[in-house]
């Protein structure tokens, strides 16, 4: 038999070494479910939300087309106003006209579960936008989160908005890739706005809150490399930053530069 002690320390060897295979597994399951499932669901919520979106919005479009007047606006110019400025082009072709702002936002339901979509085709990127920033009733549904308080697209101040880096669809994945002078397309009911990307903010802290104020800049970084410190119609994404850490924020910032009515999908 040998001595008890021998036996007690084989016996705790073979205990250790049961626990230590079930903690793997564990470990395993958890990184799975966190890097693919999550992903896996959140990703397919958000490809459901945008085609939900963009066929209410084309059913929208085809109902005001049948009752609208005879005369047709001119493309690419908002009704009862004539082109500012001369025309922008954006990824993906056609003229922008910079208007009003905001047109065909107001009527809209601030609680609706998605009333926006985010492209920027630099990246690939097409997520819905929800309302509110919250990890666990928003972002974690593969939800790109509006801030509450900023401004609406296409409106004057800041449309601010965060996304998750890693997991849960990770919409801004690669935001990282972005570029000065790319377009981001923010698609909304009736409307299609253009912004396009003026500075790029690293890393900052959690707590730099003023990235998201009406006129946006880091009060970490005052370098006026970054923001803006005048009046306009911005747009601002923010994410967590190193990639699958949340130690420090990355923050995108750009400017409206054109705008169009949403034509109907035919046979929509």
């Amino acid at each position: 038999m040998g001595p008890r002690w021998l036996w007690g320390l084989r016996r705790g060897l073979i205990l250790f070494g049961e626990l230590a295979v079930t903690l793997g597994l564990v470990t395993v399951l958890l990184a799975t479910y966190e890097l693919w499932w999550t992903n896996r669901v959140a990703e397919a919520n958000a490809g459901d939300a945008v085609s939900a979106l963009e066929h209410q919005w084309d059913q929208q479009a085809q109902a005001q087309a049948r009752s609208a007047p005879t005369a047709a606006p001119t493309p690419g110019v908002l009704p009862g106003a004539s082109p500012s400025g001369a025309p922008a082009r954006a990824s993906g072709g056609g003229s922008w006209h910079v208007g009003a702002g905001g047109a065909g936002i107001n009527s809209m339901a601030r609680d609706l579960n998605a009333f926006a979509v985010v492209r920027i085709p630099a990246i690939g990127l097409v997520f819905p936008v929800a309302e509110g920033v919250d990890k666990y009733k928003v972002l974690n549904h593969g939800y790109i989160g509006h801030y509450p308080g900023t401004a609406m697209p296409g409106q004057q101040g800041n449309f601010a908005v965060a996304g998750h880096r890693n997991t849960h669809g990770e919409p801004f994945r690669h935001l990282d890739r972005i570029g000065v002078g790319d377009a981001v397309i923010v698609e909304v009911s009736g409307w299609d706005y253009v912004y396009r990307v003026d500075s790029i903010l690293p890393q900052t802290e959690p707590s730099d809150g003023t990235v998201v104020l009406p006129e946006p800049y880091s009060t970490d970084h005052p370098s006026s490399r970054y923001g803006y410190r005048t009046p306009g119609r911005y747009i601002t994404l923010t994410t967590c930053t190193p990639a699958f850490t949340s130690l420090y924020r990355m923050v995108v910032w750009g400017h409206l530069v054109g705008q169009q009515p949403r034509p109907a999908t035919v046979g929509a």
